[in-house]
């Protein structure tokens, strides 16, 4: 047995290939590729060479198939990615010179929808809607900030929210920068006074 693993961080909506350990496809006698999901039970497409043959137990997702013919590619195709994808992969080979694996760890990446607002008190309110995972949230300049998360436990999104204070300074103009996986985000509000 030869295992090995691979940690995955996927853009949600994106495409994403996995490939078994790469042997010789004439000597390949069976291949299982075994999708363990979160809250779902355990997915298994295998193909018998000798057979020529594919069978699927308990797959029910339509957008985890074979990337093209297991006769010539044993990859496995995800498209489009969905935050349902989330979980272990793993690729088993029967050869005529041994047993061989590769998993992978698939992490979905969702990037968070930003917005930055004044309420009525005069607080500016900064959030990180629906990110996959949390956001980290700063200001320019530093303020009296509380900082939230919201977990959704249907989807493992994440949403932070910061509502910030500068106290009896006038700050004209404040920036809410927001940090994610998925990438970076800055924006600015003009602060109103009397509020």
């Amino acid at each position: 047995m030869c295992p090995a693993n691979t940690s995955l961080l996927v853009l949600v909506g994106t495409k994403s290939v996995l490939y078994c350990p790469p042997v010789l496809r004439t000597n390949v006698l069976m291949a299982t590729w075994e999708i363990v999901l979160r809250h779902k039970p355990p997915c298994f497409r295998a193909f018998r060479r000798d057979m020529n043959r594919t069978t699927t137990e308990n797959c029910t997702d339509e957008r985890i198939i074979w990337a093209s013919r297991p006769d010539e590619n044993l990859a496995l195709l995800i498209y489009p990615v969905a935050i349902t994808h989330d979980g272990n992969y793993t690729c088993h080979i029967v050869t005529l010179d041994g047993n061989f694996q590769h998993g992978y760890h698939f992490q979905v990446l969702v990037p968070p929808e930003v917005t930055l607002i004044q309420t009525e008190n005069g607080t500016a309110v900064c959030k990180a809607a629906a990110g996959k995972p949390a956001a980290q949230i700063s200001w320019t300049p530093e303020g009296d900030c509380v900082t939230e998360q919201e977990l959704y436990w249907g989807d493992g999104t994440v949403t932070v929210q910061s509502a910030c204070r500068w106290g009896g300074h006038h700050v004209p103009a404040v920036f809410c920068s927001v940090s994610h996986l998925t990438g970076n985000k800055s924006l600015s509000i003009q602060l109103e006074r009397g509020r």
